[in-house]
């Protein structure tokens, strides 16, 4: 809030809650921005919309304040400033019956959520409840919560849809007035948002008038995330995107080595500036350090500790698999200023309100702007506060990317978060929850399912398809009961009438997949977080790994759960998690081509580019700098055999999609076959024989003319579309994870995916989900669309040829990368340098 008085709209000044209002802010010192002021009167007139306002600057109290307003003025006698005291005996509310829904991508930014909620009510002498129910709820608080539900709850996609799958849901929210979506960015580009959709369009359609308010800090389509958000055009129409003008104080600093290596490669710089980062640390009172995965949280947590000794017990660690308890007291110590350095992954960057946190840094490419904003953003946490964030390169080239994020800053270059579009297995669960419910009939439901954006153009086809899979499992599965899982009464309802089909569903809600997670508990008791099955598959007993900061011995596995010992090592196995691979931005990578270009010019305009230009210097001898408008290939022969190097700079992914449809594009010229690796910043291919590179150039080989045909010949659709099936089938319900305490191990759950797969594709072709299955690895994996533009886009380049004697600093980094995939950590250091040092000479 300001620290400066101001008045109010007229509007706001005639509502009888204005007085109670503005005696809370004035307590404060604060008087309301314009922009919540402007978001207090819309809602106050029944508007829905979206909310755009940097981190700190007040979004909580811009949509929950006139949540109050509307219900303070309906309790409050004219002359009166102060509500009605209704209560009753042992000072439980009078009020009754939920009022406000408030949905939130993450389990720690709902806690921290409850808690302001809470705060205000309380000092507003505002009689209601607000409680939270989410995955770490415990199953007595789920019980009282749907027995008597608060008037504020707070939950996520997920747990609305467990709601909606029970008897008579819809007096539950009957007396429903707002549902507010926080982080709306976080979820509007994937299926959990889609969930979020199709949640929404049910709660309005049980309340015509239900405000509905979005809260997004990051985001370059506001207006198709408005549209996302409510739905059908007619929603959209009336309703209003507030964007909140407070300039943002940002201070970027760049924690450079004393040298950049002319050949590094991910991961050496990193920990080589932790004698740099403790001076960092130990300036701030509190900060936070941001990694990318869950493993490199664990190897940054040790390594700090091993560094200085003196963060024991000031520095903690956070993460997804921690036990909940654990990453509750984390989060309450920093809270409370006890914590001097947390390491974290995600689970804190959205919109948590840690006020004692001075600084953040951030350990690698975060891969977006609008994600390192959003982490930056921990820091300084107030209005008017500077937000004050460390970026850590983990290898030469991020340097540039820093260079390049600082750029895109300045500029305002925010990236776009496309919208998830007709996910059929989505549907097919959604329907499936509906019909575990109170069932449904098809004509009301399709209506509902159209009014969001997902599925607005899904076909007559598509449902009729949809409702045919639940009932009778599609034409090659319907002669087996367990997919048959709902019937049609003599009235035309669909429901689910089978309670164990029931029940397995209810545990199956839900979009997010993840290796079979297992306990890890000491032999001696006390639970310490999960691990995934497949990681602990790889360890014998008596072998060490780092979990939840510290070494443990690896005794047995009992009961699908892992128990273990602490263990005096020092060095173990890291553990790994699936998932957490973040793609190079669109926006991003057009940055750090633009800043090549301009060294390449001579151009050097920041300390980080400065730091980079021994590495420039030897990449431009030896082979060239690319300009924005070329593009840079190298050809090389080395005892392993010949190399050719692509560097489009459009991130992994893409050149994942790009390195095959290029090899195989070379192979059809001349027999020959190619090994590949990839990084964010170009690809490899390997091959034991010279490639026509040259011809493959004059005869079309950049050309983005038949794409649909070339791509799935490059690649294996078939074995990534198999393996990519399990998600699918997971999430619509063709496959069970099993009951808690009898889960199906992970190579069990793969094995009944491909099955299913392979029956589809022989007996039944047309099945929809095998379609999605293909269309998502084109859409998703390979970001087929992207990579037609990126082919758009450097067909119209001039080429740039270069046949280097030795490897480049470009090359080295994607060299190391091969070589990771095949040696041990010990066998790859030494390669490594041995590499180098002929490098060198």
């Amino acid at each position: 809030m300001e620290p400066t008085s101001s008045h109010p709209s007229e509007f706001l000044n005639t509502r009888p809650s204005w007085p109670v209002v503005s005696r809370y802010f004035e307590q404060r010192g604060w008087a309301p921005f314009p922009f919540q002021q402007e978001l207090w009167t819309h809602f106050l007139h029944g508007k829905s919309g979206l909310l755009n306002a940097p981190t700190g600057s007040g979004k909580t109290y811009a949509v929950w304040v006139p949540v109050l307003m509307n219900w303070l003025d309906g309790q409050m006698k004219p002359g009166n400033t102060s509500p009605e005291k209704k209560t009753k005996k042992r000072g439980k509310p009078a009020v009754k019956g939920l009022r406000v829904l408030w949905i939130t991508p993450l389990r720690a930014l709902a806690k921290d959520t409850e808690k302001a909620l809470t705060g205000m009510c309380a000092e507003m002498e505002i009689p209601w409840e607000v409680a939270r129910r989410t995955g770490d709820t415990s199953s007595s608080q789920k019980q009282k919560i749907d027995r008597k539900p608060p008037q504020c709850l707070i939950t996520t996609p997920e747990s609305l849809h467990i709601l909606i799958a029970k008897k008579n849901f819809a007096s539950m929210f009957s007396t429903l007035e707002a549902v507010i979506v926080d982080e709306w960015h976080e979820l509007l580009a994937s299926k959990r948002g889609v969930m979020a959709e199709l949640g929404l369009a049910v709660l309005r359609d049980l309340r015509p008038d239900l405000r509905i308010w979005g809260i997004s800090a990051t985001i370059g389509n506001m207006e198709q995330a408005l549209d996302v958000l409510c739905g059908s055009p007619e929603k959209t129409r009336d309703a209003v995107i507030i964007k909140a003008d407070i300039p943002k104080k940002l201070e970027v600093r760049t924690l450079l080595p004393d040298r950049a290596e002319a050949f590094s490669w991910a991961g050496h710089i990193g920990a080589r500036l932790i004698p740099k980062l403790l001076p960092v640390l130990a300036q701030s009172r509190s900060t936070l350090l941001f990694t990318n995965t869950r493993a490199q949280a664990e190897i940054w947590y040790q390594q700090l500790l091993d560094a200085d000794p003196m963060l024991a017990g000031q520095m903690a660690l956070h993460h997804g698999s921690l036990d909940p308890d654990i990453r509750q007291w984390v989060e309450d110590a920093l809270h409370e200023g006890r914590l001097k350095l947390v390491v974290s992954t995600s689970s804190l960057d959205l919109g948590v309100d840690f006020s004692p946190v001075e600084t953040v840094v951030q350990v690698g490419s975060p891969k977006g702007v609008a994600r390192f904003l959003q982490r930056a953003g921990r820091s300084g946490h107030q209005p008017g506060a500077t937000s004050r964030i460390w970026f850590v390169p983990t290898h030469a080239m991020e340097i540039i990317e820093s260079a390049a994020l600082q750029t895109a800053i300045a500029q305002g270059y925010i990236e776009e978060r496309l919208p998830f579009e007709n996910p059929l297995d989505l549907l097919v669960q959604f329907l499936a929850t509906l019909a575990v419910g109170d069932g449904f009939l098809p004509e009301p439901t399709l209506r509902i399912v159209r009014s969001t954006y997902a599925y607005r153009e899904l076909t007559d086809e598509e449902w009729e398809w949809s409702l045919g899979f639940l009932t009778t499992g599609g034409n090659a599965l319907k002669r087996y009961d367990e997919y048959n899982r709902v019937t049609i009464d003599e009235n035309g309802r669909y429901e689910m009438t089978d309670k164990r089909k029931a029940r397995r569903h209810r545990l199956s809600i839900g979009t997010i997949l993840a290796d079979q997670a297992l306990k890890v508990k000491f032999v001696s008791g006390g639970f310490i977080g999960t691990v995934e099955e497949s990681f602990i598959a790889r360890l014998k007993p008596g072998e060490t790994f780092l979990f939840a900061g510290r070494y443990l011995e690896f005794v047995r596995l009992k009961d699908l759960t892992v128990q273990v010992r602490k263990s005096s090592a020092k060095k173990g196995a890291v553990s790994r998690w699936m998932g957490g691979r973040m793609q190079l931005s669109t926006q991003l990578s057009e940055m750090i081509r633009l800043k090549i270009e301009d060294a390449n010019a001579g151009k050097l305009d920041s300390e980080e580019m400065q730091a980079v230009k021994p590495l420039l210097d030897i990449q431009k001898e030896r082979s060239a700098l690319p300009r924005h408008d070329q593009l840079l290939i190298e050809q090389l022969k080395s005892r392993e055999g010949w190399h050719l190097f692509f560097y489009p700079i459009e991130g992994r992914m893409v050149h994942e999609g790009l390195a095959a449809l290029i090899a195989w594009r070379i192979s059809q010229l001349s027999p020959i076959s190619f090994s590949i690796a990839m990084n964010d910043y170009g690809f490899e291919l390997l091959s034991p024989t010279e490639p026509p590179i040259e011809r493959a150039l004059a005869e079309g080989l950049l050309s983005p003319k038949n794409l649909d045909d070339d791509i799935p010949k490059s690649i294996n659709a078939s074995e990534m579309a198999r393996r990519h099936f399990r998600e699918i089938a997971r999430i619509s319900g063709l496959i069970f994870q099993g009951f808690p305490g009898q889960h199906v191990g992970s190579k069990h759950l793969q094995a009944n995916s491909s099955l299913l797969f392979d029956v589809f594709s022989e007996h039944d072709p047309d099945n929809f989900l095998l379609r999605q299955s293909y269309d998502e690895i084109m859409t998703l994996q390979l970001e087929t669309q992207r990579l037609a533009r990126v082919l758009e886009r450097i067909s119209a380049k001039e080429v740039i040829l270069t046949r280097p004697d030795r490897a480049t600093p470009f090359a080295f980094p994607i060299m190391v990368d091969r070589l990771r995939a095949k040696l041990t950590s010990e066998k790859l250091q030494d390669r490594i340098m041995r590499m180098k040092l002929q490098l060198e000479r």
